[in-house]
This record gives C-alpha cells, sequence and structure tokens, in this order.
C-alpha cells in the first residue's frame, strides 16, 4: 500500500508539472507573487552562492535575490528544495522560482521560463590534494568512485562525457555532499561547479585537503533563474537585472564573493 501510495503521489506531481509546462500560468505569475508580496526563492545550499555563516545566510545568490526583490518591491523568502525534483516544486508553486546556480540547457528552457544568464560557470573535478596528479586520465579513474549531485550538470558530465567511461559513478543529493564524499574518502572524486569551488574547497573552508584537479574543462555554461513556463515574472527580474548591473551592485556583490570575473551582464 505504501508503495501504491508513492507511485500515485509521483504520477500527480508530474500531472502537475506537464500541466504548468504545456499550458503556462493561468494567471499573472508578476500578480500573483506581487499581491502576496513574496517570492518564494528555491535553492540548495552551497558557497558562494546560498549558505550559512554562522546564523547568518549569506551568499552571491541571497545578496543577488534580495537585491532584485528591492526592484520590484517584494520580500524574497529562501527554502531548501531537493533539486531532483526542482521543476515539480516550481510547477505546485511551492516555490516562485528556482535561483541557486542553476545551468541552462535545453531541456530547462523548454520546459520553464528563464531569465537573462547572468553568470558563466564549468564543471571541475575535485580531489583530494595527494590524488591530484593521479587522477588526469580517464584510465586513472577506472573503478574510482565518482560522484555528483542527481539532476545536476556535474551528473552530465559525469555520466556522458568519456573522460568518466571507467569510473564507478554514484548520485548524492547535493554539491555539499559529494565534496564531503571525497574528503571522508568514501568517493574519490567528484564533479562540481566551479564556482562551488570557489567557496568551497581550498585554504580557509572546511575542505582543505580537496582541490581542483588541473584537467580539461568540462561543459562550459551559463546560469540563469527558472520561473514558471511562460511567467510574465520573468521579464521584470531581467528589467531589474539589467538596472543592477549599470548601477554596479551586481559586481559589487560578485566581488564580495570573489566571482566578478564569471559575471555575464
Amino acid at each position: 500500500m505504501k508503495k501504491l501510495t508513492k507511485v500515485l503521489a509521483l504520477v500527480f506531481a508530474m500531472a502537475i508539472l506537464l500541466t504548468a509546462c504545456t499550458a503556462g500560468p493561468s494567471e499573472s505569475d508578476l500578480k500573483y507573487i506581487q499581491d502576496k508580496g513574496t517570492m518564494i526563492v528555491g535553492m540548495t545550499l552551497f558557497a558562494p552562492m546560498n549558505y550559512y555563516e554562522g546564523e547568518e545566510f549569506v551568499g552571491f545568490e541571497t545578496e543577488f535575490a534580495k537585491a532584485v526583490g528591492d526592484k520590484l518591491n517584494v520580500d524574497i523568502e529562501f527554502i531548501e528544495i531537493d533539486w531532483n525534483t526542482k521543476e515539480v516544486e516550481l510547477a505546485a508553486k511551492s516555490i516562485d522560482c528556482i535561483w541557486n546556480g542553476m545551468t541552462i540547457t535545453p531541456e530547462r528552457a523548454e520546459a520553464m521560463s528563464i531569465s537573462t544568464p547572468y553568470m558563466q560557470n564549468r564543471q571541475v573535478l575535485v580531489a583530494k590534494a595527494e590524488n591530484a596528479d593521479t587522477y588526469k586520465t580517464a584510465d586513472a579513474l577506472e573503478q574510482v568512485v565518482v560522484v555528483a549531485e542527481a539532476e545536476s550538470a556535474g551528473e552530465e558530465v559525469a555520466t556522458s562525457d568519456d573522460f568518466f567511461a571507467k569510473a564507478a559513478y554514484t548520485a548524492v543529493d547535493s554539491q555539499a555532499k559529494a565534496l564531503m564524499e571525497v574528503s571522508s574518502g568514501t568517493a574519490g572524486a567528484c564533479v562540481v561547479d566551479y564556482v562551488a569551488s570557489i567557496g568551497m574547497i581550498g585554504e580557509g573552508t572546511d575542505y582543505e585537503d580537496l582541490v581542483v584537479v588541473e584537467t580539461e574543462e568540462f561543459s562550459p555554461e551559463q546560469y540563469g533563474i527558472a520561473f514558471r513556463k511562460g511567467s510574465d515574472m520573468t521579464e521584470k527580474v531581467n528589467e531589474a537585472i539589467a538596472a543592477l548591473a549599470e548601477d554596479g551592485t551586481l559586481e559589487t556583490i560578485a566581488k564580495k564573493y570573489k566571482l566578478e570575473a564569471l559575471l555575464e551582464v
């Protein structure tokens, strides 16, 4: 009975997603968000995008979203989500947007409305410093456990790039978990966002023993903010992004997190 209930719940959730993706919002998304006065941002925790310093919630995306909220006169509420079900959460209106270093892909652009690209990124291989010189070839990764966040650009690379053809791939539920697995020795290496590597590994972080393996660059990409398909909120957020870029606010925020060189606007 429990198994049947789970199946029915999944079918129902997917039906909501399919309806939202094909029909678009039944009302103005902008009006819906402005009427309630809050835009709910779906995100996962990873530095330097959204994370805690002690009890304070900080990060580039955190400050960026709040700055856009100020432009649109709405409050921003952050909710941690399962990245694997982000599209379902968005379609069900549990969240109003996905704003968390989300890679723009053709599939996502087809299913959702995505903002102007605002940041460059790529995927990188991360390992313990002692293994960095070893894991520079596909042959060296034979039977090595490689992890990445489920449904992420890192997973796409780890499961489709020939460099990882001989590796033993395993999905985990976040980029932070991927790094934890490598640091603990449960995995030999992981594939994560280059942006995540800036904020989460090396000197002064929780993962001082981890480094980016200097090998080929994987999957050059761009970040965008996802809204429901057909959402009129996308245009308003694009206008706010342009204004923040023009007045220097976006660059100021990016410099705080050492990301200014990656800005696209």
